[in-house]
Formats: structure tokens, sequence, C-alpha cells
């Protein structure tokens, strides 16, 4: 097994979550080590000089006036996280709380937080023996950092609460303070800043909209091999995906889509065929119109979450320059990157699936393919994929429930201290949701058009053929009505875990 090395500025989407599926293990570099212990220093330093500073020696939010005692500061980082973890709601994924955690923890290996590397070290054991401290889901606003959740994995750290352990029978919850000494590991004891470092980030949303990202990349290109699919089975016209109407239009992501549905239709005996249909439906027609700003909205998502995975998000921040130290207060911790990012992620979801739904409702149409109707093989008698077009349909109202903006409400906090959040946690837990669901859909369109294309004479492109032949892998031709739950199920999962992204390889 590869190991990932963590310093706060290098990391990755692809690495973070092969570490939090246990397929690479992770430690903290010799840099950061240093850089960490800099920053906690300086903290010591501040605390022996009597100075007063937030988040250090004072009470936090709206109370940050009270000046709390050295011989209480221990005490403070303990209240903090046992007050803070109060989250509600379905619990995290195991998987998911181990994101959680490393991203915290490259966050902290910054240097610039004030805590020591032993508290990374710890986290970074637990990550690599699969220990994910049981995370109620709901509780962040977005700013202020993820408190509640994070506070929860703060809780086992200090040896409190429930972790879920991986094992022979999978994961299995028992008390953190087990499964901390079954796995050599001792609780942590918080030192001045360190709880409030902790819990003052954006790693939950971070992680939540890593996984849509991802999920995203490999759910657009299945949307192109979505259309191409469907084309071919109903016929259509390959004149749309013509480079010359993209190249003056030469926006990226519509370029980027019309070129590969175009290749995907290559030696198609269906081009050849004489038409009298001047133009096809928007569905087709302008597929990539609407799947290129998508490609364009994930890339950008991507690039600014790479900056934020790799950022300083808490609060106050521990600057030091030779003998120089300097703490200062601001807003790292706030989440409206993130949570904008995920609205645009989420309407994106819409539009893909709503589109694709619009394919099968014509390959369902008999007056457009000259096949019957719902492709069903005894007409009456039996109703073919009459309802996995309904599926979709009804998949589509929750896409469109679920792009609605978490962004533009806000509920202010701590007596208005906090007074504009970004609920992006909320917004990035929706999209990773959104992203399941479009799965869902464009699983029903392929099979489908691979239903239909079974059901014409001619040839389709050698691209749309592979396709075709992949999802056969899975599911049978429909000879009889049967029920299609497991079939639509499996591919979706495929799609979403980017098995079609080998086809062509």
């Amino acid at each position: 097994m590869g190991t990932v090395e963590i310093d706060g500025s290098r990391l990755t989407l692809e690495d973070a979550v092969a570490v939090s599926r246990g397929t690479l293990q992770v430690k903290l570099s010799k840099e950061a080590r240093e850089n960490m212990q800099l920053s906690k220093s300086a903290v010591d330093t501040i605390i022996d000089s009597g100075k007063v500073v937030y988040g250090i020696n004072t009470g936090f939010g709206a109370m940050s006036s009270v000046t709390i005692d050295k011989a209480e500061l221990e005490d403070l980082q303990v209240n903090l996280v046992r007050s803070h973890a109060c989250g509600v709601g379905k619990r995290m994924e195991p998987e998911h709380v181990l994101l959680m955690i490393l991203l915290r923890a490259n966050s902290l290996a910054k240097g610039v937080s004030g805590t020591r590397p032993e508290v990374v070290d710890l986290m970074l054991s637990m990550i690599n023996f699969r220990i994910a401290p049981v995370v109620p889901r709901i509780g962040s606003l977005g700013a202020s950092g993820d408190l509640a959740p994070l506070s929860h994995m703060a809780l086992s750290m200090i040896g409190e609460g429930e972790c879920s352990v991986y094992g022979k029978s999978g994961w299995m919850n028992i008390s953190s303070i087990e499964a901390l000494a079954k796995n050599g590991l001792k609780p942590l004891k918080l030192e001045a800043k360190e709880g409030l470092s902790l819990i003052n980030g954006t790693s939950q949303m971070s992680a939540y909209l890593a996984l849509s990202v991802l999920n995203m990349e490999s759910l657009v290109m299945a949307a192109d091999f979505a259309v191409a699919c469907s084309l071919e089975s109903v016929r259509g016209l390959h004149a749309p995906f013509d480079s010359r109407i993209h190249q003056v239009r030469p926006h990226i992501g519509q370029n980027i889509s019309a070129a590969r549905i175009k290749e995907l239709l290559s030696n198609s005996s269906v081009a050849t065929l004489p038409s009298s249909r001047v133009q096809d439906a928007y569905c087709f027609r302008c597929s990539p119109q609407v799947h290129g700003p998508v490609i364009e909205i994930i890339e950008n998502t991507r690039k600014m979450l790479e900056i934020e995975i790799n950022s300083a998000t808490d609060n106050p921040l521990v600057f030091v320059n030779d003998e120089d130290v300097e703490i200062i207060s601001g807003g790292n911790f706030h989440g409206e990157n993130l949570g904008l990012a995920s609205d645009y992620l989420a309407m994106a979801c819409h539009e893909l699936g709503s589109i694709s739904e619009r394919r099968i409702n014509k390959i369902m149409n008999p007056k457009l393919t000259g096949l019957g109707a719902f492709l069903a093989n005894n007409e009456g008698l039996e109703s073919g994929l009459m309802i996995v077009h309904y599926v979709a349909a009804a998949l589509i109202s929750e896409l469109q429930l679920l792009s609605n903006s978490t962004t533009t409400y806000n509920v202010p906090v701590s007596l208005d201290k906090e007074d504009h959040v970004s609920m992006g946690a909320t917004g990035a837990y929706r999209t990773l949701k959104s992203t399941t669901l479009l799965s869902q859909v464009l699983a029903n369109e392929l099979i489908c058009s691979s239903e239909a294309l079974d059901r014409i004479s001619e040839s389709p492109g050698t691209g749309v053929q592979k396709i075709h032949s992949w999802i056969r892998k899975f599911v049978n031709p429909m000879h009889l009505d049967r029920t299609m739950t497991s079939d639509c199920e499996k591919i979706a999962s495929l799609l979403i875990d980017g098995d079609h992204t080998s086809i062509f390889r």
C-alpha cells in the first residue's frame, strides 16, 4: 500500500479520497512537523507573556471579551469541544468522516494554527487504523467552520463519544476510548488553541464537495455517452456535432462535449440514412451547449476546491517570522466559496438529468423511432420500459427540489456576532445526494437506448457499439417484461464509480 505525505500544500482530491477509502496510508511530512512546532511554540510564548488573544485565552464567538485564566486553558478547550458536539440527524458515513479528518489534518499541517504535531499524528493514525468518530451530519452553518461535526470528531480524539471501527465484519461502533486503546493510541489532552483549531474549519463541507466533484467528472462523461447512444437509437442527425459549429462559439466545455459525442458516432451507418427531419429536438441537438457549461463548472469547482483543501481555514491564525509572532483574527472559516459552488453543481445535476429525461421520452415514442411504444415486445400485453421513464421523471422532481440555493438563506447566530453564514455544509451534502440521483437518470437512459439499439438494423458508431457492449455485460435484453430495479441501480452505481471511463482504454 502506498503512502501520501501531507504538508498542507499538495494534497489532491484523488489522494484524499483514496486515503479515506483505505487504499492509501497517510503521514505528516518532516517540514510540516517543524512548522507546526514553531506555531505551537509561538502560542506558548503568547500565554507566558500574559497578553489577551482571542481563541487562546478568551471565550469564543459572542463571549470573546471574556478572559480565561492560564490555569483553566485546558478546560476551556475541552469545554469547547463538549459543548459544540451537539449535532443531530443521520450519522455521517465512516469513510466521509475519515475524509473530513484528513482535510482537517492537512489544514493544520500548514503550521499556522498553533497546534502540536502530535494532534495531527493522532488524526492520521485514526485514519490509517480506520477509526471513524461517530458524527451526526447536521449542525454546521458553513461559517465559523463546521463546528458541530468537527467537535464530534475532536470528542473522539479526547476519548469520549463513539467511533466506528472497520474490521472483518465491516464497520462496528464501540466507545472511542476502546477504539483508540485497541490500536495502541492514547486520547489527546488538548492544550491552548488546539480545540478551536480542530473544530474551526471547512472540512465537512469540503469533504462532501470533493466527493461531488469526482462524481460529476464521471457523470458528465456518462451524459455524453448517453447522448450518443440515444441519438443513434432514434436515428438522429449528426450535423449538430460538426466541429465548425462549436469552433465559432469557442466555449471550452461545449467544444469538449461536442468532440466527445462526435467521436463516439464515428463510422456510423445511421449517418448515411436519408431523413425527412431537418432538425432534431433540443435534447439531442443542443446537448453540447447544455453539457458544456457543466464541464466548466466542474473544472472551476475542482480548481477552487484544490486550493481550499490546502488552506488554513481556522481562526485566529499564528504567523511566525523569526522572533516576531503575530496572531491575527480573520474569516477563513467562511464557506461561501464552497456553498456557491455546491449550488451551481446541484443546478448542473438537475440540468443534465432534465435533458436526459427528455431523450428517454423520445426513445419511448414510436412516432419518432418506428419501434414499439415503450420498446414493449408485445404492446398492450406488456409495458416494456414505460415505467423506467416514469422513474426518471420522478428523479427529476427530486433533483429540482434539491437544486434550490442554500447560500441565499441566512440565519444570524451567536448574538449577531456571526451574522452571515454560507450554509455550505447543507449545500455540499445536498449536492452529493444530487449526484446519486443524476447517476440513476443517466443509467435509465443508457438502458433504454441500449434496448432501442438492439432493435434497429443500422450499425451505430464505433464508440456507441462499445458503450452498448458495456451495458450488455450487466443488463440483459428485454425479451419479456421484468423488474428493472436491480439493473437500473447496478448501472447507476457503475457510473458513479467511473467504471464506464475504462471502456476506451
